[in-house]
């Protein structure tokens, strides 16, 4: 199977054809399917009869998004749905968070001991790296049922039951159930984005959609049109949601923990130096593409992902959209490197990693002061076989689609591809150099 270039009319089933088609209907009637901020904060509060959020700096952030997405998004009404519904749940892990954190503050002290965090550039092999760390049993990585309940889903009150709740096989279940059917669904509405971005329900996940729970991260942009939110995203200061992801992984850590912990999403790129401050005893791991291959790649991902919410899908305006935020996210991460050197950082070649899996792992163990024992490198070989290229069918694309072409795209970044030298993918890889450490 290959995935359909035709961006301007993305892929939808009949159940959601029709579902749309009575939404619209219902628009042109009067009815009013704008999202709305306070109303899906009273939704939070009726789904877990909880009222609390502490803190509540996250209402700009949301309201923000929230008005970004009415006057710029164009969702069909099965898209405003499913937006509503992931934008409700985030809160909904806020009023938990909150109610557990009063009950057990004990949880804030925990320590998640050495932290590898793979910071590459989107479609340079960050996934594959991602999963071969997560295939050791000593490192716990973020799961995608748990990047949709990260907090017990029923959070039973002080005097000796943090244990019960931490080790519940009902939520668990409960939370695992959940997973399996957005794992589904994701397949049902788009099955091409399985080709592009495999998910399944216990794999390792980016911590991106743990940033989602502050509203604050490049989810938003990647999967609607919405350059007001973006522009506005990218001049505030991340710290409060970097401290919030860092709570969740303790709450996730004090359920099942873990020697270690690997991260990955592309979006850390922005903000290293707020994970510098944020973190404790962090590796940063960067992988390195051919930016010709990895730009419109991802570029193609979006158009995918933009399709499943809209039908107004521009691949051109991605094209120019995602050339500009990836060459700032080059500049962003070496920014911080000349500033605090290179000390906490390990370059990985997409090149390498393919014609060495275990070599290139070798070397980011060694880096984080972890031992790479046989039982990791065991159980990274079996998903370096398991995980070939095209085992879900082909990824197509190409680069006019969105506007783009080679000169263009290494006129924007020949500056990074210098300072990692990375070689021409096309031109073959026989002198390709080794990865810099």
């Amino acid at each position: 199977m290959e995935t359909s270039t035709d961006y301007a009319r993305p892929y939808r089933p009949l159940p959601v054809a029709c579902l749309n088609r009575a939404g619209r209907l219902a628009r042109r009637l009067g009815r009013d399917d704008a999202l709305d901020a306070d109303q899906m904060i009273a939704a939070a509060r009726r789904k877990t009869g909880l009222c609390d959020f502490g803190d509540e700096w996250f209402r700009e952030p949301l309201g923000v998004l929230v008005e970004s997405i009415n006057a710029e998004a164009r969702l069909t009404p099965v898209g405003a749905r499913i937006q509503r519904s992931r934008m409700v749940a985030a809160l909904s892990t806020r009023l938990r968070v909150e109610r557990l954190l009063r009950e057990h503050p004990e949880i804030r002290d925990i320590d998640l001991g050495p932290i590898i965090l793979i910071a590459g550039l989107q479609r340079t092999a960050t996934t594959a790296l991602h999963r071969l760390i997560a295939a050791d049993p000593r490192i716990r990585a973020l799961r995608s049922w748990e990047a949709l309940n990260p907090v017990p889903l029923r959070v039973d009150g002080a005097g000796g039951r943090f244990a019960r709740w931490r080790l519940g096989r009902r939520d668990r279940s409960r939370r695992t159930w959940q997973g399996k059917l957005a794992a589904r669904a994701l397949r049902f509405l788009a099955p091409d984005f399985q080709t592009i971005h495999p998910i399944a329900y216990d794999a390792p996940e980016e911590d991106v959609l743990l940033l989602d729970v502050s509203f604050m991260s490049q989810s938003p942009e990647a999967a609607m049109h919405v350059p007001g939110y973006a522009a506005w995203l990218e001049g505030r200061d991340h710290t409060r949601s970097y401290e919030d992801l860092l709570t969740l992984l303790r709450i996730l850590h004090s359920q099942r923990p873990g020697a270690a912990w690997v991260l990955k999403t592309p979006h850390h790129m922005e903000h290293l130096d707020v994970i510098l401050e944020v973190m404790p005893d962090v590796r940063i791991v960067q992988t390195h593409r051919d930016p010709k291959v990895s730009i419109p790649s991802f570029c193609s991902m979006v158009a995918h992902a933009r399709g499943i919410l809209s039908d107004h899908v521009d691949p051109e305006e991605i094209g120019r959209r995602w050339m500009r935020k990836t060459r700032r996210m080059m500049e962003r991460s070496m920014q911080v490197r000349r500033d605090a050197g290179d000390a906490v950082f390990v370059d990985v070649s997409y090149y390498d990693l393919l014609a060495d899996p275990l070599g290139e792992l070798r070397r980011v163990y060694d880096a984080a002061g972890i031992e790479f024992s046989e039982e990791a490198a065991t159980a990274a070989a079996a998903v370096s076989a398991r995980d070939v290229k095209d085992r879900h069918g082909r990824h197509v694309y190409a680069p006019a689609s969105f506007g783009l072409d080679d000169a263009t795209i290494d006129a924007a970044c020949d500056f990074y591809r210098q300072q990692y030298r990375i070689p021409d993918e096309a031109a073959g890889l026989a002198a390709a150099p080794r990865s810099r450490g």
